[in-house]
C-alpha cells in the first residue's frame, strides 16, 4: 500500500515538474521541466505580437534558464569549444551565438537517443540549415525544428504562454510575474527581497544564479522577466524560412529598469552573434505515457528497495 502511495505521489508530482538527466560521471546534470497544459487556451491581443500565446497541446519548458555549467558540461561532452560568458557556473549562460545554443540542444537530444531538433551540414556540421521535404522529421509548418527532436527552444507562442498565462484565472499577466505590477527589483546589494532581476535603485552588475532569479510564473518558470534576455526558436517575423534571419528574444535583463520587461517587448538577435545580456531556455515535448509510467515505477522500485535496504540494516 505504501509502495501504491508512493506511485501515486510521484505520478502527481511529474505532471507539474521533473527533472531530466544528462551527462554522466563529473559532467553529469539535469535540467528541471515544468509542464505547460491547458492545449488549446486562447490567444492574447494585448502584447507583442498579436496575437500571441495560444498553444493547442501541452509541452514542458524548463524551470530555470541555462546556466553556465549546463553549456560547459555538454562541450565536454561534444567536444566542442563554444564561446559563452564566463560569470560562474550557476548563473544563465550568456555572449552564446543561437546556433551555439541550438548544437547544445542537439547533444541534449542526441545524448538520450533521440534525433536532433536542427539541422547543420558542410564541413564538421559547421552551416545551421532547414529541414527539407524529404528528411524525417520534416514539419513544413516549421523547418527549423524536426518534430521526433525530444528538446528544443520555445518558439514565440511557447515561449509567451508559459510566461504570462494563468491557466486558474484563464488570464494573461505583464509580467512573468502573475501580476500587471511593475515587479520589484534590487533595490539595494545584497536585496533579499525581490520578485525579478532588475535594476530597481540599484546599478545591478550580472544576472543572479538561475535558481535565484525572482518569483515564479503561474506555471512555475522563473526569470522569464528579467536576468537575461532569452533567444525563442522563431524568427523574428515568425516566419521560419530562412537560416539567416534574426530571431526573437524577449524577457528584459538585469541591467532594465522597466522598458523589454513586459509582454510588450519582443527584440530580435541575430543568429550568428552573441550578447553579453542574451541567454536560452530549453523547451521539451510531454514524454510519451508509456515512457512516463515506466520511469514512475523505476522511481518507485527504487525507493521501496532502499527502504526493505534500512529495514534490513535496521535489525
Amino acid at each position: 500500500m505504501r509502495h501504491t502511495a508512493c506511485f501515486l505521489a510521484l505520478a502527481a508530482l511529474a505532471a507539474d515538474a521533473c527533472a531530466d538527466q544528462f551527462g554522466s560521471g563529473a559532467d553529469a546534470f539535469e535540467i528541471e521541466f515544468v509542464t505547460v497544459g491547458d492545449p488549446g487556451n486562447p490567444a492574447d491581443v494585448t502584447g507583442v505580437p498579436n496575437p500571441a500565446g495560444s498553444v493547442d497541446y501541452s509541452y514542458r519548458i524548463g524551470k530555470y534558464e541555462i546556466s553556465e555549467s549546463i553549456v560547459e558540461k555538454a562541450i565536454t561532452a561534444m567536444g566542442r569549444p563554444l564561446d559563452h560568458s564566463a560569470r560562474g557556473p550557476d548563473r544563465p549562460v550568456t555572449n552564446i551565438t543561437w546556433i551555439d545554443a541550438a548544437r547544445v540542444v542537439n547533444w541534449l537530444n542526441t545524448s538520450t537517443g533521440h534525433a536532433p531538433a536542427y539541422k547543420f551540414g558542410g564541413p564538421r556540421e559547421a552551416f545551421f540549415e532547414l529541414w527539407a521535404p524529404g528528411d524525417d522529421g520534416y514539419d513544413p509548418a516549421n523547418p527549423y525544428r524536426n518534430t521526433q527532436a525530444k528538446y528544443f527552444f520555445p518558439t514565440t507562442d511557447e515561449w509567451y504562454k508559459a510566461a504570462y498565462y494563468d491557466p486558474a484565472a484563464g488570464v494573461y499577466y505583464d509580467y512573468a510575474t502573475g501580476s500587471n505590477d511593475l515587479p520589484d527589483g534590487i533595490d539595494f546589494a545584497n536585496d533579499p527581497d525581490f520578485e525579478v532581476v532588475r535594476r530597481d535603485g540599484f546599478g545591478v552588475s550580472q544576472p543572479h544564479e538561475v535558481t535565484n532569479a525572482g518569483v515564479l510564473s503561474p506555471y512555475g518558470t522563473m526569470g522569464q522577466t528579467g536576468n537575461v534576455v532569452e533567444m525563442e526558436e522563431s524568427a523574428y517575423d515568425l516566419v521560419n524560412d530562412s537560416t539567416l534571419e534574426s530571431r526573437g528574444a524577449r524577457g528584459g535583463a538585469y541591467f532594465e529598469v522597466d522598458i523589454w520587461l513586459d509582454a510588450t517587448w519582443r527584440g530580435q538577435v541575430s543568429p550568428s552573434l552573441g550578447g553579453d545580456p542574451i541567454g536560452f531556455r530549453v523547451a521539451s515535448r510531454v514524454p510519451e505515457p508509456g515512457t512516463l509510467a515506466a520511469g514512475l515505477w523505476a522511481a518507485a522500485t527504487f525507493l521501496a528497495l532502499r527502504r526493505r535496504r534500512s529495514a534490513l540494516l535496521a535489525r
